[in-house]
């Protein structure tokens, strides 16, 4: 009885799986140049971020690296004035960097509070951030000489 059970349920689950599979193969194409719904809006934002995220931990380790530089040349004076090192700098900066991103754009999602664009802003809002926060860190490495 026990194993006819099993077995039903294993042929009532694959044939709720194949129509499944075969609807994810007709689903659209995700058209970011020309995005026809608030939904596919909200994907193309969100992938625009991940894109921002990217180039921004591909920077990260530069600018780690030129704290860690400077750091190398001024190790004696920090020490003795018992200031934060560069790279401790930096790392504080990002931390609060974060939040202030995380915040504000929550903030901004809600010029369309509990509607299907909430998301879309929030998300377009840390690509913004995120793109300026690169080129932030750019030009402060081009300070310590990089």
């Amino acid at each position: 009885m026990r194993c006819a059970f099993v077995a039903s349920f294993l042929v009532l689950c694959s044939v709720g799986i194949v129509p499944v599979a075969a609807y994810a193969d007709d689903a659209p194409k995700l058209d970011c140049k020309d995005p026809q719904t608030q939904m596919m809006m909200n994907a193309c934002a969100g992938r625009d971020f991940e894109g921002a995220d990217a180039a921004l931990n591909a920077v990260w380790p530069k600018a780690v690296a030129a704290a860690r530089k400077q750091d190398a040349n001024i190790a004696d004076e920090t020490k003795a004035s018992g200031v934060p090192s560069a790279e401790e700098a930096l790392r504080e900066s990002e931390r609060a960097w974060i939040a202030y991103r995380d915040a504000q754009c929550s903030y901004e999602g809600y010029a369309a509070f509990g509607g299907t664009m909430q998301p879309m802003l929030g998300t377009e809002c840390k690509t913004r951030l995120t793109e300026a926060r690169i080129a932030e860190l750019k030009e402060a490495m081009k300070g310590l000489g990089n």
